[in-house]
């Protein structure tokens, strides 16, 4: 993962530590036990500890990334597969770009200014309903064979996704805020002469308002949420926001785009050339009888159709923008 051997488990990540004579992804899981404890993610019953016949056991495993500028990550995840899955939808809405197209016009309009802000560890600002424990492991250090009841949503447990929603949504409703009849993930202030906005991403906000520090300050302050990358907005769901030389806010994925031509130059010793359209002109796909992929093509695949389509619709050095 970005030239760095990223491990499956906890033995593969002290090995790697060991063979390259650093304790990267010992510090990543330290911070990340840290932070699930400061959370107060679980409750521990100790040594045996029996949370009752209402509790299913189940496991949690370590997901290990490396950055592109080379920090180590750990995340941990719970083994959410081996619980039943409910009736009722438990995933977080999204506004759609759509909605967030809408609510960049009619901040333009209103002379309102648009902020970004990402809340740090969402789903663990919330409580689970689902009656599930683990016994630790390794990587709880002091904990290790302790019974741990799971209280926060942790992140893979199937429901998580769900209760975050309703917590930041009481959060929003308690700020008087109404969902929108067009799209319930924008958020709506009357402020007498205007309107204020949140759009709701999961746990990316984009906000829209004459005095967007306030609504920050709420949010921090009242609800105690960590915020991060709070500001006017730069970059937002993947694409770089920034004003033309009239003053007009645009947005275009240049940073995407250059991630996918280093992909490319990576992947296949060179540039890909310049074009119009990602498809060939006179192209006739549904006709093509070319050899199906082996097994190395299929692990390169997901990047080829990337780089072979989007990094060809556009010179990232003159994209226009939306």
């Amino acid at each position: 993962m970005c030239g760095f051997e990223a491990p499956r488990n906890h033995e593969q990540a002290m090995a790697i530590d060991r063979r390259n004579g650093n304790t990267k992804f010992a510090d990543a899981e330290n911070v990340e036990i840290f932070m699930i404890d400061e959370f107060s993610t679980f409750e521990d019953l100790g040594f045996g500890g029996n949370p009752g016949p209402d509790y299913k056991k189940i496991c949690v495993h370590m997901f290990y990334a490396v950055k592109h500028d080379g920090r180590h990550k750990a995340c941990l995840v719970a083994g959410g597969h081996l619980t039943e899955t409910p009736i009722d939808s438990v995933y977080s809405s999204v506004v759609s770009l759509c909605g967030i197209q809408l609510l960049t016009f009619v901040a333009e309009l209103n002379d309102l200014e648009v902020w970004a802000t990402d809340i740090g560890n969402a789903y663990l600002e919330s409580y689970t309903q689902e009656k599930v424990y683990i016994i630790a492991g390794p990587e709880f250090g002091d904990q290790q064979g302790h019974t741990l009841v799971i209280r926060k949503a942790l992140y893979g447990l199937k429901s998580s996704g769900l209760r975050w929603h309703e917590r930041l949504s009481d959060a929003i409703r308690d700020m008087g805020f109404i969902p929108s009849k067009a799209e319930r993930d924008i958020w709506m202030r009357d402020c007498g002469d205007h309107y204020e906005y949140i759009a709701v991403y999961v746990d990316d906000l984009l906000i829209a308002s004459k005095d967007p520090s306030s609504i920050i300050k709420t949010l921090s302050d009242e609800h105690k949420f960590k915020l991060k990358g709070t500001g006017a907005v730069s970059f937002h769901l993947g694409c770089d926001w920034f004003r033309d030389d009239d003053g007009n806010l645009c947005c275009a994925p240049h940073q995407y785009i250059e991630k996918v031509m280093d992909n490319y130059l990576r992947l296949f010793g060179k540039h890909p050339h310049n074009a119009h359209s990602p498809i060939v002109q006179g192209n006739h796909p549904e006709l093509d009888t070319s050899d199906l992929l082996d097994d190395a093509g299929r692990s390169i695949n997901p990047s080829l159709d990337l780089s072979n389509g989007l990094s060809k619709l556009v010179d990232s050095t003159s994209l226009p923008p939306s």
